[in-house]
């Protein structure tokens, strides 16, 4: 299943040197897409103080097919693709809202952590059932 993560506006100040938005803010919108997605799949944001868990995120594959220039909208949708022990796998696809052209994809691997012990762990139960709802 496929859910809608985020949506955003390409700034002036967002964009390099060619006029298209710059690599280091496709990261920040697909970094804020998996929050959203991680939520969906149960987990809880509150979880970072009351548990000290949350994730670290192990691998990133970025494929850029599109430039997007300033004032552009676009969106994210997200999906999972693996439920693992310790990790999820899940696939982002970033799209400019006129014409609905894909124009960044992400496959990115995130590992359920400790925060304190700075190790893994193992998926939590309602983790697991939120995220094998999701996936595809």
């Amino acid at each position: 299943m496929t859910i809608l993560t985020y949506q955003g506006v390409v700034y002036p100040a967002q964009c390099d040197a060619m006029g298209h938005m710059n690599v280091q803010f496709y990261i920040a919108a697909f970094d804020q897409s998996l929050w959203h997605l991680m939520a969906a799949a149960g987990y809880s944001a509150a979880w970072i103080s009351e548990r000290r868990q949350g994730w670290a995120d192990r691998r990133y594959e970025i494929d850029f097919r599109q430039e997007l220039p300033v004032g552009s909208l676009f969106e994210i949708s997200s999906s999972i693709v693996k439920v693992g022990r310790t990790s999820l796998s899940t696939h982002h696809r970033l799209t400019n809202k006129a014409g609905g052209a894909l124009c960044a994809e992400l496959l990115a691997v995130s590992v359920y952590f400790d925060l304190a012990a700075r190790q893994s762990l193992s998926l939590p139960r309602e983790i697991i059932d939120g995220a094998t709802k999701l996936a595809e």
